[in-house]
């Protein structure tokens, strides 16, 4: 997707900005919600960290009960848009509709040729027949997955860009902020593809990135101090003060 037109989806000037629920049960996940709205935020993700993917689609479908009109994405953590395509079309079909799914790896392999992508490619038709029809977020060079040369970074976004809506990456691990380089060689690589950011994003180090990224991912830079699980309402605001002016 054409990073204008993305932001445009959300009426954003900056980065757009969705918090990523760390989910636990019902009612945390819910209060979160609540939070990143009452925030200005369009839109969550929902992660299941700490269960079973099984488990998180009983929660999917309260929460966009609860909340209809929200912009709603989930992560099923890993696994990839092969498990995770039919499960959002059986959603959609019966009318619980999730907007936008990311994948941790999106299984992007730039030691190979740019047109000879078997399992991004398996991914990508798994997509089509499933008949969901949200956007597709894909990890490329993302942490805990496997290692990428720097040097590769480049291909891999241009491959990356072939196959989903929205291109993201991260640093090394959760809650550790991306060099800024290796940022810069995205978007460089990305052309006019949106892209994303998803680790160690905060109200002190976004503006580094806010140029380059269209899409902030984060959790631990907007949650209280020592708390992965729930969304601190300032620090919130002051990343969305940042990003949106």
């Amino acid at each position: 997707m054409d990073r204008e037109e993305f932001k445009e989806k959300f009426g954003a000037s900056g980065p757009v900005i969705l918090p990523v629920i760390h989910v636990l049960e019902s009612k945390q996940a819910w209060r979160n919600i609540n939070s990143a709205i009452a925030g200005g935020c369009p839109g969550v993700f929902l992660i299941n960290h700490d269960f079973e993917k099984e488990q998180l689609v009983p929660i999917i479908k309260e929460m966009r009960q609860a909340f209809p009109d929200i912009w709603l994405g989930v992560n099923f953590l890993a696994v990839t848009g092969k498990f995770a395509f039919p499960i959002l079309g059986e959603l959609q079909a019966n009318g619980c509709k999730v907007d936008g799914y990311w994948a941790d790896d999106a299984r992007i392999d730039e030691r190979r040729a740019v047109d000879d992508q078997p399992e991004a490619d398996e991914i990508a038709s798994v997509r089509a027949s499933s008949g969901w029809s949200g956007l597709y977020i894909g990890g490329t060079a993302f942490k805990k997955q496997r290692d990428v040369d720097p040097a590769q970074y480049g291909k891999s976004a241009r491959i990356a860009t072939n196959y989903m809506d929205v291109v993201v990456t991260s640093g090394v691990a959760t809650g550790h902020a991306a060099d800024v380089s290796k940022i810069n060689t995205f978007r460089e690589n990305c052309g006019h593809t949106a892209l994303g950011l998803a680790s160690g994003i905060t109200p002190e180090n976004a503006e580094e990135y806010a140029d380059a990224v269209d899409l902030f991912m984060v959790a631990t830079g907007i949650n209280h101090n020592g708390d992965f699980y729930n969304i601190d309402p300032e620090r919130l605001k002051r990343l969305m003060d940042l990003t949106q002016t």
